[in-house]
């Protein structure tokens, strides 16, 4: 079998290996103490205050709700865990992992079929809930009684409901009265204690069987690859049933970076702003929300060319070692909070162009490669080590390579180290399939260059295979469809030229536009303007392509894609609309 092998990242930055979550909770309270871990925001009656919550009180919080579950007889127990990012939501994370049993992290946008279905296939024993969100679907869970499920738990008060402050005081109690299992209790590191749902963007969501040795060691990676500071403020927006969302704040916590929640999409500007946020794990769809934004307030105050002469410049004296970016753009990261200096985008192929545009402005822009079956990054670049269009080098443990290049060197992505699963619970088949003498097989094409950066191709699924044998990799096209300014979403799919002939495929775009950068930029209010707008700016990309590669065919709406919580595409439902 041939194959080409991919070099790992060197470790660039403090890092830690922790054993078990217990362990790193006791690093980081020891390490932060009274440092601010998290920064919450409470509205009452019009009124806007905000608490501090310590790294030490962190772990006190952690170890009284794990105590109180030990005290009910949980130990062992599958305890599931659904709602908005929250600090309650985290605290229950890291209290199950400290020492109780297995966390099962759930979808908040699951529809209740889904989430019973998820609830009944990992037989969890507890649910905690968010009261705000899930309220009916617990009263329906409870009155129908498919699941496992005996105990419901509220995250915050609620009739009827214990709630997570109830469980942390009876553990506060048991601590003083001198019962100290949960600071001893044995925690086995190989042992599944995480089953995490993929996001099932093409099939019935499988469950990832992980333990903690598995997130930790790609914690210990990204600490030794990104530059996070003790102090920094992140803004956790990544929903953390996600792994990106979930290690990523672990990573936050053991780094000693402070976490800030956002009010929602429309407010995150707002928020950035508000927090003075410095880091941010983000998904390139919002990325390249926002950089978009940025130009057009930038061209809307006619400063186009004086950002061009501005960058032009920058670029001349970074080549002397001289930075003036953050000085010669400070009017443009203000209104990003005027501390944002690092941006990490996962989950899916970014524009470039909002990579390079970020980086041009000051703010160290990188992407990684991950899924949830390696815990979950994979490659990664970093602010010394970055190559425009890569998701960087194999992550420190990784051993990554190109499995059966063709001649282009274009192969699947297969990857081993102490990140990836055990496998898929009770799904042998498909564990078979995916895991092959101890290799992840990803199902993404990839290549590296002479220097040994990884580029993306894209789904070996989603590969559009012409009738004169050629390869079409959407998501290659889709990156530079997306950076249009009134692309708001775009997805590349094959469809038969004709319907007796289902092997001639036609290379397809389907496109979500923005009506008020249409009619403002574009002056186009009608679908046959707006058409007309993109046929002819995907004309001017085709002529940049080969002719197999070009589009043949548009649709053009404005109708928002189906998509799951962390803004992928589900293609599979995509195609079955059109």
């Amino acid at each position: 079998m041939s194959y080409i092998q991919i070099p790992q990242l060197k470790p660039l930055y403090p890092s830690h290996y922790h054993k078990d979550f217990r362990e790193l909770l006791n690093f980081v309270a020891e390490e932060y103490n009274e440092s601010k871990a998290f920064i919450l925001k409470h509205k009452n009656k019009g009124e806007v205050s905000y608490e501090n919550i310590s790294f030490r009180a962190f772990r006190d919080d952690a170890f009284a709700i794990g105590t109180a579950m030990l005290k009910k007889g949980w130990h062992g127990k599958r305890i599931a865990v659904v709602g908005p990012n929250s600090y309650n939501w985290m605290a229950t994370f890291f209290a199950t992992l400290g020492g109780v049993g297995t966390t099962v992290p759930l979808d908040r946008g699951l529809p209740y079929e889904e989430l019973e279905s998820s609830l009944a296939r990992s037989y969890a024993d507890v649910l905690v809930f968010d009261e705000t969100t899930h309220k009916e679907m617990v009263e329906k869970l409870q009155a129908e009684g498919k699941t496992l499920v005996k105990e419901y738990i509220s995250m915050k008060s609620l009739e009827g409901y214990e709630n997570l402050n109830d469980l942390r005081e009876q553990g506060k109690k048991a601590l003083e009265e001198g019962f100290e299992d949960y600071k001893t209790i044995p925690i086995d590191e190989n042992a599944i204690t995480i089953l995490l749902f993929t996001s099932g963007t093409t099939s019935m969501s499988k469950a990832v069987m992980l333990s903690q040795q598995n997130i930790l060691s790609n914690v210990k990676a990204m600490e030794a690859t990104e530059n996070f500071i003790p102090g920094d403020i992140n803004m956790a927006f990544l929903p953390y049933h996600h792994t990106f969302g979930s290690v990523g704040q672990t990573v936050m916590l053991a780094r000693g970076v402070a976490t800030a929640y956002c009010d929602g999409l429309k407010y995150l500007q707002k928020n950035l702003v508000e927090y003075k946020v410095s880091v941010f794990f983000c998904v390139p769809l919002l990325i390249e929300s926002i950089y978009k934004k940025v130009m057009q307030t930038v061209k809307k105050q006619g400063k186009e060319k004086t950002l061009a002469t501005g960058i032009k410049i920058s670029q001349f004296l970074l080549k002397f070692g001289i930075d003036i970016r953050r000085k010669l753009f400070k009017e443009i990261l203000d209104q990003l909070g005027g501390n944002l200096r690092l941006v990490i985008s996962g989950a899916a192929a970014i524009d470039p162009e909002a990579i390079k545009g970020f980086n041009n402005l000051g703010i160290s822009a990188v992407q990684g490669f991950g899924m949830t079956e390696a815990s979950p990054v994979i490659s990664a670049e970093n602010d010394k080590e970055h190559a425009l269009g890569s998701c960087g080098h194999a992550m420190l443990g990784v051993e990554l390579r190109i499995d059966n290049p063709n001649e282009n060197g274009v192969g699947e992505l297969i990857a081993r180290g102490p990140n990836i699963m055990a496998g898929y619970y009770e799904n042998e088949e498909e564990t078979a399939k995916t895991l092959v003498d101890g290799w992840l097989h990803t199902g993404d094409l990839a290549y590296a260059d002479d220097k040994g950066y990884v580029y993306i191709c894209g789904r070996k699924k989603n590969v559009i295979v012409l009738k004169n044998g050629k390869n079409v990799y959407p998501e290659e096209i889709e990156v530079m469809i997306s950076n249009l300014d009134y692309v708001e979403e775009c997805m590349v799919f094959g469809q038969p030229r004709k319907a007796d002939d289902p092997l001639d495929l036609a290379v397809c775009l389907k496109v979500v536009y923005n009506p008020n950068v249409m009619k403002d930029t574009y002056g186009a209010t009608t679908l046959e303007e707006v058409e007309k707008v993109v046929r002819a700016d995907v004309d001017k990309i085709n002529d940049t392509m080969p002719t197999y590669k070009q589009i043949t065919k548009i649709v053009v709406t404005d109708e928002e894609m189906v998509k799951t919580t962390t803004g992928k595409v589900k293609r599979f439902e995509e195609t079955k609309k059109l």
